[in-house]
């Protein structure tokens, strides 16, 4: 929750001179961003912990999630039988390509011979007939007729990829009160050799890069009603915040419920997540999906061997969930030191913690014990927001228009040079530091971003040094 203002913050929130009152402390238990699952690492393997309250009876069961989330599938027929029936057409062979030591992806470089660890989500506008309107129910999209809904630029021999993926960028100029600029860099998506024909003349494509895995559990076992608690679609307090769920097909349940993951909120529960990002990542069925997402034009694609039905067993998905429910989250750093309380008192001054909210509870009843009644700090309400123009996809996703993302959370974040060994953020990774990030905020965010840009260089400084401390 936001603590009271101070009368410095007062007076800087009223745009009066700003005193040398010290910032408030620390709270009590502040670094335990995942409560008493916290992990106290902060090196490259600081995503790659299971939560600190596992039990060692059940960090087995951990790993054998983990070798299942590393290691690659391989080709169908092989003598590997529990991991084959890769392909024919897929964009990985193994989630830790996507995932890089289970933190976040990049863009491709320009000379890289595949887009690894981003995706390109593929759809076109609904023509109003009752087929398209099943379709978006269960899907939240109308695929690309010819290309389906994720473009994949890899292939097993003999399959040809569907296209390759490249991003060129275009520089944008913002400038501070105080005279200092800022180069972003705007991205642009090129698609060629595109092997199965043209793409349909309306498609809407979106560049996402892979989040990172921490605390999924966790977001999982936030009551719905906490995150509904949040919601105002219709600014009903008048601070220019519309926060609002989307609302997702579940395919276990057969009906439409609360979406919490994926960039627009798309998927509405880890193991569906998981599920998808299966069939559209490495091409491998499971029992919710056991179908290959071949399209009409694909022939070849569809007379392929497969890997068993499905590829993907009951009980390897069960252990890729246990993983992905309890991958842990590292602990803050330097929660006390003067420059990162100075950022916190700045990052609630700007606003920032209308959308990125700093913390729940996460139920009694949960999937996995070590998850029930925990104080987390995710830096997020899990809902969409308007991010305004520059942000933009133009692709709507069930309930989430081409302008709405859903809030990313911002736990491990200061960690992702260290593990990832870059610091490129955002949907499509276009930041390539944190306070462009920043920068790229507009829509609901505007308010808040403006005042970032007032901020001077020492205000700057310490609101990254809150951000590098999460």
């Amino acid at each position: 929750m936001p603590f009271p203002l101070r009368p410095c913050v007062l007076a800087l929130t009223l745009g009066l001179a700003a005193c040398d009152q010290a910032p408030p402390p620390a709270e009590p238990g502040e670094a335990l961003s995942a409560g008493s699952a916290s992990v106290r690492q902060a090196d490259q393997n600081a995503f790659s912990q299971p939560s600190a309250n596992l039990a060692p009876s059940r960090r087995l069961d951990f790993s054998v999630g983990n070798s299942f989330f590393r290691n690659p599938w391989v080709i169908a027929p092989s003598t590997t039988t529990a991991r084959d029936g890769l392909g024919p057409l897929f964009n990985t062979n193994a989630c830790q390509n996507c995932h890089i030591k289970d933190g976040r992806g990049h863009p491709p470089q320009p000379d890289a011979s595949t887009a690894a660890s981003i995706l390109v989500r593929l759809s076109i506008p609904a023509d109003g007939s009752p087929a398209h309107a099943e379709q978006l129910q269960r899907q939240g999209v109308i695929p690309e007729p010819v290309y389906g809904g994720q473009l994949q630029d890899m292939s097993i021999p003999g399959h040809a990829p569907e296209g390759r993926v490249r991003v060129r960028y275009e520089p944008r100029l913002e400038t501070f009160a105080d005279g200092s600029r800022v180069e972003l860099r705007q991205p642009k998506l090129e698609i060629t050799r595109l092997a199965y024909g043209e793409l349909h003349p309306d498609t809407r494509f979106s560049v996402r890069i892979a989040p990172p895995m921490i605390g999924l559990g966790l977001l999982e076992a936030i009551p719905e009603a906490a995150i509904l608690a949040g919601a105002d679609p219709e600014d009903g307090n008048g601070d220019g915040i519309r926060g609002v769920p989307n609302r997702v097909w579940d395919d276990a349940r057969g009906e439409t419920v609360l979406g919490r993951f994926g960039w627009k909120a798309g998927q509405p529960d880890l193991n569906q997540q998981n599920v998808h990002a299966f069939a559209s990542d490495m091409g491998l069925t499971s029992s919710l999906l056991p179908h290959d997402e071949c399209t009409a034009a694909q022939a070849d694609c569809r007379a392929t061997p497969d890997g068993g039905v499905p590829e993907v067993s009951a009980s390897i998905l069960a252990s890729v969930l246990f993983y992905t429910r309890n991958l842990g989250v590292p602990a803050r750093r330097d929660v006390d030191s003067l420059a990162v309380r100075r950022g916190k008192q700045l990052f609630h001054q700007a606003g920032c913690q209308q959308c990125h909210t700093p913390s729940f509870t996460t139920a009694a009843e949960t999937a996995e014990p070590e998850l029930a009644n925990q104080l987390i700090r995710p830096y997020s309400d899990l809902l969409l927001h308007d991010m305004g123009a520059g942000l933009a996809d133009g692709r709507d996703e069930f309930q989430a228009n081409g302008r709405q993302w859903r809030t990313a959370p911002l736990w491990g974040i200061g960690l992702t040079e260290t593990v990832n060994g870059h610091t490129q953020y955002l949907h499509d990774g276009r930041a390539r530091n944190l306070l462009e990030a920043i920068l790229w905020h507009g829509g609901e965010a505007q308010a808040a971003k403006s005042r970032v840009l007032d901020f001077d260089a020492e205000q700057r400084s310490a609101l990254l040094a809150f951000l590098n401390s999460l």
